[in-house]
């Protein structure tokens, strides 16, 4: 991609994210607007087109925000949510359209759904 430095760039020091080098943040992808500098994303990991990056949620009567960490050498499919206060370990793999709710241990599969996709 060849503007990837830019657009790391602009995240870090415009919106105040953490981004590790080598990262790819595909086009589509959605990062919190209310809360951005609560994203931290490490180096050579990989967020597929069309994700959404959440860092807040209203709920009927509450507010709620949470920092969403995402490790070294991830892999997100495209069209994924991920949201507040996930944490995801590094070399984890998160399938295409899959919705994280709970935090991803290291190097674990998480797939919408697991059959055949070992």
């Amino acid at each position: 991609m060849p503007l990837l430095g830019l657009k790391n760039w602009v995240y870090r020091n415009l919106l105040g994210m953490k981004v590790g080098r080598g990262t790819a943040i595909s086009p589509g992808t959605t990062m919190d607007f209310f809360f951005p500098e609560l994203i931290e994303i490490g180096s050579d990991t990989i967020i597929g087109y069309n994700t959404l990056v959440l860092t807040h949620e209203f709920l009927i009567g509450k507010w709620r925000t949470g920092k969403v960490i995402i490790g070294d050498e991830v892999m997100i499919g495209a069209n994924c949510t991920i949201l507040a206060g996930v944490k995801i370990g590094n070399r984890a793999q998160v399938g295409a359209g899959s919705v994280v709710s709970r935090d991803i241990k290291a190097g674990e599969k998480y797939y919408l759904a697991k059959q055949g996709m070992d």
